[in-house]
């Protein structure tokens, strides 16, 4: 099965399980797993923060995240497709108890006057009390929904600046910012830099089976500790997994634009196809999304799945293909030509 559905699905290297089997371990709920304080040190100084903490999941970075910003009651500034608010089970009205406020954004990227319009400026006739107190702005960086979408840096830099107009504080969602940088050429550290806070997986692409770190100052981090044990992320023996992610970051990174070419290959491929309305100048990173034109997603997964390519629907025509580092050139030919007999098939 060549599995495209998720870059989650990728596998650790021969060399990554023996530095897995080696690491040097301890109870990280006691905070004395020397990987787990390796990873953690290596994170943080990678992406400009004072200190960071690892996790289990992404979801669990983000949503501890947002908690560490807010108060239940308060409003939060999502774009309308962010992974943070869509796919990550209603948690920042489950755990945070907030209130989403959503922007309008073209493939993930909204803009300051986005940002200027959903705080909005109360006349001071109008009580203010009356509604949700705006405290955050969540930007996602590459964003999932809009296909692997790069924010520029200077995008970035325009929207935290009206955020921090705003008093606002900032989180970045970067669970794939290690494409962004490869793509832009500005450093993790660099879009990092305006946030507060900055999530980044390491099982996503990287390789590592397991995990993401959230990154901030010192005393934010510290609460976001709080808040990971409260919602059952205290690992123990957490090393094993911390030994992949660090290999992960010093192995992987650098091979992050071989992902980048096969999905672009599969892109200009498919996009050639009668059936499929899909413009390959879209595609930044390892993320395709396309929409079927003659066929149903559903069938069209499907019929793929029996032939041996997985892929994900995403609504009634649109599928997402997810390219990572066991995806090579043979899969993704093979990928290419199942495509191509499943939508002669379903014509």
């Amino acid at each position: 099965m060549i599995d495209l559905r998720s870059d989650t699905c990728s596998r650790p290297t021969p060399s990554m399980r023996q530095a897995m089997a080696k690491a040097d371990v301890g109870d990280d709920v006691y905070g004395d797993d020397p990987t787990v304080k390796a990873l953690e040190e290596r994170t943080a100084h990678l992406l400009g923060k004072e200190d960071s903490v690892y996790m289990p999941t992404g979801t669990m970075t983000n949503q501890v995240g947002i908690r560490v910003h807010t108060e239940p009651g308060d409003a939060v500034l999502f774009e309308q497709s962010a992974h943070v608010y869509l796919l990550e089970g209603g948690a920042p009205s489950a755990y945070s108890g907030v209130l989403p406020r959503l922007l309008q954004g073209t493939r993930g990227i909204f803009t300051p006057d986005a940002v200027h319009t959903a705080v909005g400026s109360p006349h001071p006739f109008f009580p203010s009390t009356v509604q949700a107190p705006v405290r955050l702005l969540c930007v996602e960086n590459t964003h999932n929904n809009g296909g692997g979408t790069v924010w520029p840096l200077k995008d970035i830099q325009s929207v935290t600046a009206a955020g921090r107009e705003h008093a606002l504080a900032l989180h970045l969602d970067g669970a794939r910012l290690w494409h962004a940088s490869v793509v832009s050429g500005a450093s993790e550290a660099d879009y990092a830099a305006d946030f507060d806070t900055v999530s980044v997986c390491f099982s996503k692409a990287l390789g590592a089976p397991v995990g993401s770190c959230l990154a901030g100052p010192a005393d934010l981090i510290a609460r976001a500790r709080r808040f990971k044990q409260q919602i059952g992320g205290g690992f123990r023996q957490a090393g094993i997994v911390a030994a992949g992610a660090l290999h992960a970051l010093e192995h992987h990174r650098d091979r992050l634009d071989e992902t980048h070419a096969h999905a672009r290959w599969f892109a200009e491929e498919v996009a050639s196809l009668d059936g499929v309305d899909l413009d390959p100048s879209t595609v930044q990173t390892n993320i395709v999304r396309f929409r079927l034109t003659n066929a149903k997603a559903a069938a069209f997964v499907e019929t793929m799945h029996h032939r041996g390519v997985h892929m994900l629907p995403s609504g009634e025509d649109g599928v997402r293909a997810v390219f990572y580092l066991n995806i090579g050139r043979a899969e993704t030919s093979r990928a290419i030509a199942v495509v191509k007999e499943t939508l002669t098939e379903l014509d």
